[in-house]
């Protein structure tokens, strides 16, 4: 039985309440246990922090060669980077973590926008704009029609590739209607400047799903997978996610990569909310999750997020959490993070601010949102305010596409709108392979100039387009210089591309 109140379509409580009741499968979390315990061990994680507290320079030169290997960190070689505080080795590590992006994804930054389909939520997270017992919260799920026109404009006006389309858990956004606005974004496809616009990959951030729901994803097509952990502190998991809500399982929410890998959805993204709780046992924790599924699957993540608890509309917790992370900590926990994943994407979301955003993208972070409306339907109503009862938290940066592309131009990064690898198969143990070995950056460094010749092309203001045009040929002469046998095929793509043609790649 459903009612139809303001264009939003509501379950009644007594159908949500057995929605809410069936979500969690124990059987899928017991067959990925070690015994009866999982692979967060808080008193272990706290006593090798402890512990890497007793270090020194050499040691630390030794780790920081190590990562260079693109070598995943072991936690006790982790803790001591965690407890650096000589400023000399810090800036070490930071040029470390810089040399090691650079080794494995060249001088890309991959940008796609962040499209929220529904703030409909079963959930009472406290520091959540969403959670349920927010009267303020304007509620509203998108449908169809809806959701494709927030495509034109992302694809079509701004020039957008990919997308991060985010999903609250809810009856009435279910997998189901997960899989029909993923197909209803892939179907769109519109006229711009000098050629055509679509979303090529929508990676997905959404709750915890079972195995059987993951792989209709999968078939649909969706791109990474994002669940965020929040907090890996248990204590504080418990006390930020009420008991009787479906987030209040710990161990659902952990598990939901293993389900994602055994139905073959093997691009994954882990997150924390940064300010719920120490910030360094977070990084260890992000560290042991993707060891866990490198042992018990050949692949860690494809992502890692970081994002900080920001202020939302009616949420007094966000505005004085107890573990707020300062900028200087921020960097720091980028820093390691890169350091002890070296393989992985690391996402730099426009919570942060602009001079945050640019003082910290040199460390290694490797993808970008821009031109960000996080307001329910605010890209095709083109809101210009942040209209705080309509979207999750407040931003810190809401500059244009085309701003952030020329100001990553102006530092010498080329924007990369590439989504071939997912096409041709790069994903998962193979992409793990290329990414360790620095065979990736290459097929990924001609993709990006035919994306960016592309959205240059489509897109940039004159501006953008004079700065966008030096690093493009820059990068060209690179690859003449270094790929000499491959270097005519790029010609030819080229022109294809300034002719119109559109989605051409190795």
């Amino acid at each position: 039985m459903m009612t139809i109140e303001n264009n939003t379509v509501t379950t009644t409580r007594r159908d949500a309440g057995r929605w809410i009741n069936e979500r969690v499968k124990p059987e899928q979390i017991s067959k990925y246990l070690d015994g009866n315990n999982c692979f967060i061990n808080e008193h272990e994680i706290e006593q090798k922090l402890l512990s890497g507290r007793k270090t020194d320079s050499g040691k630390i030169k030794d780790i920081l060669q190590k990562s260079l290997q693109i070598e995943t960190l072991t936690p006790e070689e982790t803790a001591y980077l965690l407890n650096v505080s000589d400023r000399d080795l810090l800036e070490e590590m930071k040029q470390t973590a810089a040399q090691v992006k650079k080794k494995v994804y060249d001088n890309r930054i991959v940008t796609f926008a962040p499209l929220y389909l529904g703030n409909l939520c079963v959930n009472d997270c406290v520091y959540c704009g969403f959670r349920r017992s927010n009267k303020t919260a304007a509620r509203r799920k998108l449908s169809l029609q809806e959701v494709k026109a927030e495509t034109e404009v992302l694809a079509g006006q701004i020039g957008h590739k990919r997308l991060i389309v985010v999903y609250g858990e809810h009856p009435e956004t279910d997998v189901d209607y997960i899989a029909s606005t993923i197909q209803a974004i892939y179907d769109v496809k519109v006229k711009t400047r000098n050629g055509s616009g679509q979303i090529r990959r929508a990676n997905v951030n959404a709750a915890p799903l079972s195995i059987e729901e993951l792989k209709l994803l999968k078939d649909v097509g969706i791109g990474t997978f994002q669940v965020f952990q929040e907090t890996y502190h248990r204590p504080t998991y418990e006390k930020v996610h009420p008991r009787n809500t479906i987030k209040g399982n710990f161990n659902w929410r952990l598990y939901c990569m293993h389900r994602a890998m055994e139905a073959g959805v093997d691009d994954v993204g882990l997150g924390v909310l940064f300010g719920l709780y120490d910030w360094k046992f977070e990084v260890m924790a992000l560290l042991y999750h993707a060891i866990e599924l490198e042992k018990k699957f050949g692949i860690g993540p494809h992502t890692v997020s970081f994002p900080r608890l920001e202020p939302a509309s009616n949420t007094p917790f966000a505005e004085n959490p107890g573990f707020t992370v300062d900028d200087e900590d921020f960097k720091r926990l980028v820093t390691v993070l890169r350091l002890a994943v070296p393989y992985t994407g690391m996402i730099l979301t426009a919570r942060e601010n602009p001079a945050v955003r640019k003082d910290i993208l040199p460390i290694g972070c490797t993808q970008s949102d821009a031109s960000s409306c996080i307001g329910i339907g605010g890209y095709s109503e083109m809101l210009n305010d942040q209209q705080l009862n309509r979207q999750q938290f407040q931003l810190g940066d809401t500059r244009s596409l085309d701003a952030v592309i020329r100001e990553f131009a102006e530092a010498g990064y080329i924007t990369s709108f590439c989504t071939a690898g997912y096409r041709c198969g790069r994903t998962g143990k193979r992409i793990m392979k290329l990414l360790r070995t620095g065979t990736e950056g290459k097929f990924c460094k001609l993709n990006a100039v035919l994306t960016f010749r592309e959205w240059l092309d489509d897109f940039a203001s004159p501006a953008t387009l004079e700065v966008g045009q030096k690093i493009l040929e820059k990068e060209i002469e690179e690859i003449r210089q270094g790929m000499p046998d491959i270097y005519p095929d790029l010609l030819k793509f080229l022109k294809k591309t300034e002719a119109g043609q559109r989605d051409l790649y190795f």
